[in-house]
Parts: C-alpha cells; structure tokens; sequence
C-alpha cells in the first residue's frame, strides 16, 4: 500500500506555467523599421516553472514586430498566456496569444505588408468577468482602437472606436497602456489620433467606447502619468 496520509488522494503534480516569455532570433528578413530599426525576431522563447525553456520558430513568412511579449492570464486558470504581435511579410500584422503548448488563437492580418498594430493592454475592461484585448490598428494611418474578447480559446471583436494612437514610427516602444486604479474601471490610456490629447476610454457593457479628454499631450511622459493612480 502506498505511503501518505490516510484519506487523502494522491495529487497530480501541476501542469508548468510559463514564468517569462523573450524574444529571439533576430532577423533582417523584413525590414519595416517601425520600432525604430529593422531587425525583428524569428522565434519565442518561454520558460516554465518546471526548468524547461522552449522555443518556437516561425516560418520564414512571418516575423515577431513587437517591442516584447506580454503575460497575461486570460482565461483566470492561474497561469499567464503571452500576447505578441506577428507580421506576415506579405499581409502585415495581426495580434497572437501563445501558450507553453504554441498558439492558441490569433486576429487576421491587417492584410498588406508594413502596416502594423500597436496593443494597448489586457484587461476586464467591461466587467463581465471575461479578459478583452485591446489594441490600436495602423496607429500611424487608420489610428483604430479595437477590442477582442478572449473566451473558449478564442478571440471576438466587440468594440472599436476611432482617431486614436499609441506609437510614432521609430518609437522602440508603446507608449500608454491600461491603467486599473482600486474601485475604478480600467481605462484604455491612449494619445487622440492627432498627437494634441492624452484620453481615457473606457469600454460598456454592450460594446460602447466612451472618450474623455485628460489634458493636452505633452510627450510620451504625459500618457505614462496619465496610468497612475
């Protein structure tokens, strides 16, 4: 008979989670420069809690065009997913969630090479329970907030709103996020499509947008005060 205290099952040990995510394996194979040069990645590289270290290679038609991977836990089972952007060579970018077994689900390509989305964040942003990601398609021409829900290994398009941005070309980074301040709804925290405000949107139950102006946009700076509580 085997050991261990009288009553109790034996537990299966946990699946690993991933603990960081990077990427890897920089490329010239397309030179789109968005990020402020035009090197992107080839692979990611996750690391897990049980030591391992593995690493996914895309085939040569897409690249990694972003400026790093972002853990999320999507669908509230303790352990992160990661959120990337990947571009086709041929039809631009689209937004990928990842997992320790590969992705999982992705949004269509823009559809044309060298245009590019720039993701705002992750969050319950309309309180039902489910994780939305949100982010900006083309931020330097159509300037297009849209938002996926994540469900059932999934994503679903519920809102969109319009003449917003979060990046300039050449910019290494992203600027604004989501900020999620105690006893508040979070706030998509975004610059307006003309570089002159720094706004907080807030998705509704139902799918509305609603925009409020923070003050004027006086560098990246002025968004990243904007996030705090």
């Amino acid at each position: 008979m085997a050991g261990g205290a009288p009553g109790l099952a034996a537990q299966e040990p946990a699946d690993p989670v991933i603990l960081s995510a990077q990427f890897a394996d920089p490329t010239d194979r397309y030179p789109h420069g968005v990020l402020g040069d035009k090197i992107e990645y080839g692979a990611l590289a996750l690391r897990l809690s049980d030591g391992r270290v593995l690493h996914y290679s895309l085939p040569r038609s897409l690249v990694f065009e972003d400026s790093a991977p972002r853990l999320v836990d999507l669908d509230h089972d303790g352990a992160p997913e990661v959120i990337v952007v990947e571009s086709s060579l041929s039809r631009g970018a689209r937004l990928s969630v990842w997992g320790a077994a590969g992705r999982i689900t992705a949004t269509p390509h823009i559809g044309q090479a060298y245009r590019w989305l720039a993701p705002v964040g992750a969050a319950d942003l309309d309180g039902d329970g489910a994780i939305e990601i949100a982010y900006v398609d083309r931020p330097h021409l159509a300037r297009t907030l849209r938002i996926w829900r994540y469900q059932h290994g999934r994503l679903h398009e519920v809102a969109e709103a319009p003449d917003v941005s979060n990046h300039q070309i050449g910019w290494p980074r992203i600027a604004g996020g989501i900020a999620e301040c105690p006893g508040a709804a979070p706030r998509m925290i975004v610059a307006d499509g003309a570089w002159q405000d720094v706004l907080a949107l807030q998705l509704l139950p139902g799918g509305r947008v609603t925009r409020q102006r923070l003050g004027p946009y006086a560098g990246p700076e002025s968004l990243t005060a904007a996030m705090r509580c």
